[in-house]
């Protein structure tokens, strides 16, 4: 049976074209990961999230995907922090690595097939090393080597620099051991107080960009489908990739390229260097983790996102709705039997979802479906003798089981709704300033007014409430609340 045409945006081709996996009905994956020195910010939660989605949706429209995402455990920013804390760099790395697990995790998203590390790979390094300098791509020169940026015919076809223009990019010092500034290392000789490893041109530790080409080649062969990474790779490291990859097999590497946009800060790229970051463990603490997700979800992955307290705001209102609606066709299906979905309504929901996510994995899309879902859900919820209504609630099951699908591959409405809207209240209750025990005892209070019949005194109560954006629900089983503040505006590049 023939798999359905996803296409993708090709960085290289700078188009959009079909996949064409080499091998029929399974993709490989390679994906860069983070240099782990530090708590993940923010802008590498985007990434993780973004091809998390790849990965699930290209599984549920029946690919197997072999996902790859490595651990850099070695590099100068691991070795300057772990002789900063007196530790030994390779334990300071193992510790970050447990970190990056623990936010990745809470955010939800799925390990990938494999993790490789560059401490585990240093044969698979040196012989590609070793299989350039053979093809004549690359020099060494006093326990050094160097990629010669000069040898290799196709150089800046990923980013369009000309060879006149490249420059020596980051993490690449300015050496007149050179042939060309631009020239690259391959492998660094050992320096004092450094991790190292033999090889043939003496103790040292590998470069940069040659880990990825390494662990990337082992694991998933000379060439593959989908080579990923947010957009800040694209020149030099991912530029150094191919060069690297290509001159030592011979073979096209990737097939085809996915860059992720960046998240910008009023404006600014966010980073460290301007002290406009929040590390993952920052935000999940005034967040719930799916609320992250609906906010890097609602604009497309290529395209920037801009982080800010209002759009975060949306994205939580966004995802309060969508589980007030899981809560109430749970709560229906408490009252009356749930029937087979209406398997029209539902293909009609899960049509607009593929077309969508079938073109270059457009997720506002798949929102704008998962908003209208959840909106007919509530209208049909609102018939009149619902119970008796067998084609209604034939399509409200059709809601929820598009809702079960969505959650598989957005990663979100896997919680107990009135578990998480509870969570998703308290960080908002600590966000305004609210009184949790405050309003509880308000509406204990209220309670008693009520039983007395002094409906002055409990009105008053509900409207001294309603002033802190608190919303009260009576029913059968009691009265229960929820706070509702005014809709924040969306910045222009988040996509509503």
């Amino acid at each position: 049976m023939a798999l359905p045409t996803v296409t993708l945006f090709d960085t290289r081709t700078r188009d959009k074209r079909p996949l064409e996996p080499l091998r029929p009905g399974h993709v490989g994956l390679y994906v860069c990961g983070v240099t782990v020195y530090d708590l993940t910010h923010i802008g590498h939660a985007r990434v993780f999230v973004a091809f998390d989605v790849v990965t699930r949706y290209l599984r549920h429209r029946g690919y197997e995907v072999s996902f790859v995402r490595n651990h850099t455990d070695v590099d100068d920013k691991i070795i300057n922090r772990a002789n900063e804390r007196g530790m030994e760099p390779l334990a300071l790395a193992e510790h970050f690595i447990g970190e990056l697990d623990r936010d990745m995790g809470a955010l939800g998203c799925l390990p990938p097939t494999v993790e490789p590390r560059v401490s585990t790979h240093m044969s698979e390094i040196i012989a590609m090393v070793e299989r350039l300098i053979e093809n004549g791509h690359a020099y060494a020169v006093d326990g050094d080597v160097f990629y010669d940026v000069t040898s290799f015919e196709g150089y800046g076809k990923l980013s369009g620099w000309k060879l006149d223009d490249a420059r020596a990019g980051e993490r690449v010092a300015v050496d007149d051991r050179k042939r060309s500034p631009a020239d690259f290392a391959l492998w660094k000789s050992a320096k004092p107080g450094e991790p190292t490893w033999d090889s043939p041109w003496g103790p040292g530790r590998p470069g940069w960009h040659i880990e990825c080409s390494a662990m990337s080649t082992t694991h998933l062969g000379d060439s593959f489908d989908i080579h990923g990474g947010g957009k800040d790779l694209v020149f030099p490291h991912h530029e150094n990739e191919i060069a690297q990859s290509e001159g030592a097999t011979g073979c096209e590497y990737a097939h085809n390229w996915m860059h992720v946009g960046l998240v910008n800060v009023d404006g600014e790229k966010m980073s460290k260097s301007l002290g406009n970051f929040w590390t993952v463990r920052d935000v999940l603490g005034a967040y719930h983790p799916e609320t992250i997700r609906v906010f890097m979800l609602s604009a497309h992955y290529r395209k920037p996102v801009s982080y800010s307290q209002a759009n975060l705001d949306l994205a939580r209102h966004r995802l309060q709705y969508f589980y007030r609606t899981r809560q109430s066709l749970t709560a229906l299906w408490d009252r009356v039997e749930r029937p087979d979905a209406d398997a029209a309504t539902l293909d009609g929901f899960l049509d607009r979802f593929h077309a969508g996510m079938d073109d270059d994995f457009n997720t506002p899309v798949g929102l704008a479906v998962l908003q209208d879902v959840a909106k007919s859900a509530n209208e049909w919820l609102a018939t009149k003798k619902l119970a008796k209504k067998q084609d209604v609630l034939a399509r409200l099951a059709a809601c929820d089981a598009f809702f079960d699908v969505i959650g598989d591959v957005f990663g979100v409405l896997h919680g107990d709704a009135g578990e998480t809207l509870v969570d998703i209240r308290a960080k908002l209750a600590k966000q305004l300033d609210i009184d949790v025990a405050g309003v509880e005892a308000a509406i204990a209070e209220r309670l008693e007014a009520r039983a007395q019949k002094d409906w002055a005194a409990a009105d008053a109560i509900r409207d001294r409430l309603v002033a802190q954006h608190v919303e009260l629900m009576d029913g059968p089983e009691g009265t229960d609340w929820r706070i509702d503040p005014p809709l924040p505006e969306v910045d222009d590049d988040v996509d509503a």
